[in-house]
């Protein structure tokens, strides 16, 4: 081949990276795929915006046929954004005969099966590894590293917005309000962060994740999705007080041939490597049945970092160019789905408590919670400021979501209980 010609969608801050790559590594590129790789067509809103990469005018277009239709451009590359349109770019570029990779995970969330049958259908291929984790290989670690491997649980930070929140929380005390302003002013979340500090954003990478990790289709409604707008400063001393860190946790469980899958705000002991994870970095702990327990780290998003996954996809599209093996690497899942019920998912529990200060208050307590077979694994109680009211923190030991679940609508209907202030899963044992 005389040389490969990409097509890029989109020219914000990954695919200003993309080019980038492409340019200073060439050599690299070239000694990979043993020819030049060129950027023939970019496709942009606006052909006369200052951008952080300079590219030739002429290559920009603004109409996305100019590259879908182009039977020069061997491979497209995704990084615009957005689902519906970017589904129908792609699924031209993909029926044009065009390799396609992609940084998209809203879009692999929702439609990856579809997209990854047509890229099988039409002999071509369709990566995305630099949707999930930015630069971590965590994708490809999952499809190629553990093929080997049966995978039993995946937990990960994959949103590098609300760890940085997270962290700037538990360090210096800070309300949600104030650090949230300032990973904006930063760039760190959107003016609208709501897909980041709601847990959208990494419930699509941990059903990108549970579908390649278990072989199974999992959906974003599979996942049960809480953000961390609600975390106060007072849970995060508590949490320290007792061991643990708070982070924003992507939970992938299979046990049999059931799986759950979840995002929320999660009380790790400090001794996890998760705890360690600090500012916007990413990282996925892997546990298999073979290899055991793995953990891939690095920056989760990010200019270079997100492009150097995009440009490493782009290399093994090549590589299938030259093997002629374009179009087999996509695998069908292998198991039927089969979610876990809430009798059948397993935690310990963090709960604050408002309650009156009076005799009685606490055997009440202890009562639902023998009920449900459910027992403590650390408590704390504290009087309150205001007159007549106490605080109590406990953790339990494990018990199913259900029977937890069914002693908070207990808790609440109790007189003496005036509110329950936060509610938490635990991962790890509490401090002695």
């Amino acid at each position: 081949m005389e040389s490969i010609s990409i097509g890029l969608l989109g020219l914000g801050t990954v695919g200003s990276g993309v080019v980038q790559i492409i340019e200073k590594h060439q050599d690299k590129l070239m000694h990979q795929v043993g020819c030049p790789v060129v950027v023939k067509r970019v496709l942009v809103k606006d052909a006369d915006k200052e951008r952080a990469v300079k590219v030739d005018r002429n290559l920009l277009t603004l109409n996305p046929e100019d590259i879908l239709n182009d039977a020069d451009i061997d491979v497209v590359i995704e990084v615009m954004g957005g689902i519906e349109e970017t589904r129908n770019h792609l699924k031209k570029a993909l029926d044009n005969g065009k390799h396609v990779v992609t940084a998209n995970k809203d879009l692999m969330a929702v439609y990856g099966p579809e997209l990854l049958a047509a890229a099988t259908q039409n002999g071509c291929d369709l990566f995305y590894e630099a949707s999930v984790a930015g630069g971590i290989p965590i994708l490809r670690g999952l499809v190629d590293g553990l093929a080997s491997d049966r995978i039993t649980k995946m937990m990960g930070i994959v949103n590098g917005t609300t760890n940085f929140i997270l962290t700037k929380m538990s360090k210096n005390g800070s309300a949600y309000e104030e650090v949230l302003k300032e990973a904006q002013e930063l760039g760190y979340a959107e003016s609208d962060p709501t897909a980041d500090v709601e847990g959208l954003d990494a419930a699509r990478k941990m059903a990108i994740l549970s579908t390649l990790g278990f072989s199974m289709n999992i959906d974003l409604d599979d996942v049960k999705v809480k953000g961390i707008t609600d975390i106060t400063e007072e849970d995060l001393q508590y949490g320290k007080q007792l061991g643990y860190t708070m982070k924003l946790i992507g939970i992938a469980h299979r046990e049999g041939e059931k799986v759950e899958v979840s995002v929320q705000p999660t009380l790790l002991s400090e001794s996890h490597p998760l705890a360690s994870v600090q500012d916007e970095y990413n990282a996925v702990y892997v546990y298999g049945e073979a290899v055991g327990e793995t953990m891939f780290y690095g920056p989760g998003a990010g200019s270079l970092p997100t492009a150097t996954a995009v440009v490493s996809d782009l290399v093994g599209v090549m590589k299938n160019m030259r093997l002629g093996v374009n179009g087999k690497s996509a695998v069908a899942p292998q198991y039927d789905k089969k979610l876990k019920g809430a009798d059948e998912i397993y935690s310990k529990y963090f709960l604050r408590l408002h309650v009156k200060d009076e005799v009685g208050t606490f055997a009440n307590i202890t009562s639902i919670f023998s009920e449900h077979h459910v027992s403590f694994e650390k408590i704390l109680q504290l009087p309150l400021k205001e007159k007549g009211l106490a605080e109590i923190v406990l953790v339990t030991h494990q018990a199913s979501l259900k029977d937890y679940e069914d002693i908070l609508v207990s808790l609440r209907d109790l007189p003496a209980v005036q509110t329950i202030k936060s509610s938490y899963r635990v991962e790890g044992s509490a401090r002695v």
